[in-house]
């Protein structure tokens, strides 16, 4: 018998005889002799360039796709990408794939995943595929930060700020993101004794920035948290070194020893200390009170001494002027004069004056 088979355009069809694939058929009429009807005809269309099938196995291993569809064998660690007519379409898994030509413009590129980062020119379009959650491990580093990521344990790279896209079952992926700008520790509520037995408290503020990613992660499980503490035991050993007064009167050397007493931690910890500052300092109750009644009396004699001071000032012109007065008669009238003026403003007077002065005269008050 014979068999008039008819492929209609943009279709193709899979002739199969007792299961093996024997020809792919392209558009138009085809005459094959089938007496047993052993043949089988299936129709597919390489609009969608998706080749999905069963047998998909043994029409690959017949070799009649040849002149019309990408194969592709994956194995476990490769991936492929899929480009249809210039835009991103999938990522392919390991397995058997196989991609009409005719109809689509299909480009493909094949991925080795032992590398784990996935770094692509078109890596947007690719993390944004459907297949991307189940296959790829995606990150975005924020400005002023970088990510220090590890694989099976082991350092591989720092990485800026950007988007990254690591594969998923490469290996033991740990991604830690470190954030570089300026940080401030709030050290508050610290109860210190100083060193002559005062009990007081200190709020500090003490600035930091990490200057080594890779240390900052490997050297301590949380840097601020391990120079928080550092902080404490610093601020603690500074002040226990020192008076009350001494921390009065200068709270900036305090604050100075404070950043250095850090500095060295810091740099174990791939940090840096900015400044360090002293924000409070709080006496109890009674040392307040105590502290007042200091102040107050220091003041009460510092103005005692002052007023002194211009007593004796006033004191020493008084005699100054007596002596200058004692040695010159002419002054002396003058003075008599002045003082009689201030009196005439209140009171009316009659002077009679003489060559020996007023003491000896007779002064008539009208």
């Amino acid at each position: 018998m014979i068999r008039r088979l008819k492929i209609k355009t943009h279709e193709r069809g899979l002739l199969f005889r007792e299961g093996d694939l024997v020809a792919v058929l392209r558009p138009g009429a085809h005459w094959y002799l089938d007496p047993l009807l052993k043949l089988r005809l299936q129709i597919v269309t390489p609009r969608d360039p998706w080749l999905v099938h069963k047998d998909l196995d043994l029409i690959v291993k017949s070799g009649k796709l040849r002149d019309e569809a990408i194969v592709l064998d994956l194995r476990d660690h490769e991936r492929a990408l899929v480009w249809i007519d210039g835009r991103f379409a999938r990522i392919l898994g390991a397995g058997l794939h196989a991609l009409w030509t005719s109809e689509r413009v299909v480009r493909t590129e094949v991925i080795d995943t032992r590398s784990m980062q996935l770094a692509h020119s078109d890596l947007t379009a690719i993390t944004r595929s459907p297949e991307a959650p189940a296959m790829l491990e995606t990150l975005n580093v924020a400005p002023g930060s970088v990510a220090v990521w590890f694989r099976d344990g082991a350092y591989q790279a720092t990485l800026a700020p950007g988007a990254y896209a690591f594969w998923k079952g490469a290996g033991k992926l740990k991604i830690f993101e470190i954030d570089m700008k300026e940080q401030v520790l709030d050290i508050s509520g610290q109860e210190i004794i100083t060193a002559d037995k005062v009990t007081l408290r200190l709020n500090a503020l003490v600035a930091w920035r990490v200057v080594d990613a890779l240390r900052s992660v490997t050297e301590v499980d949380g840097a601020a948290q391990a120079l928080y503490r550092a902080a404490q035991l610093a601020l603690r050993e500074a002040v226990g070194a020192k008076d009350l007064d001494a921390l009065l009167v200068s709270k900036d050397a305090l604050a100075s020893e404070l950043s250095e007493r850090m500095r060295p931690r810091a740099a174990e910890l791939g940090a840096a200390i900015v400044s360090a500052g002293i924000r409070d300092v709080i006496l109890p109750g009674d040392m307040k009170e105590l502290m007042n009644k200091v102040t107050e009396a220091k003041k009460a004699a510092e103005a005692s001494l002052i007023t002194r001071r211009e007593e004796t000032a006033a004191m020493r012109m008084q005699a100054n002027t007596a002596k200058i007065l004692e040695s010159s008669p002419t002054l002396m009238k003058l003075k008599e004069l002045e003082v009689l003026e201030k009196v005439a403003h209140k009171a009316n007077l009659t002077v009679v004056l003489g060559d020996e002065g007023l003491s000896s005269k007779v002064v008539k008050m009208l």
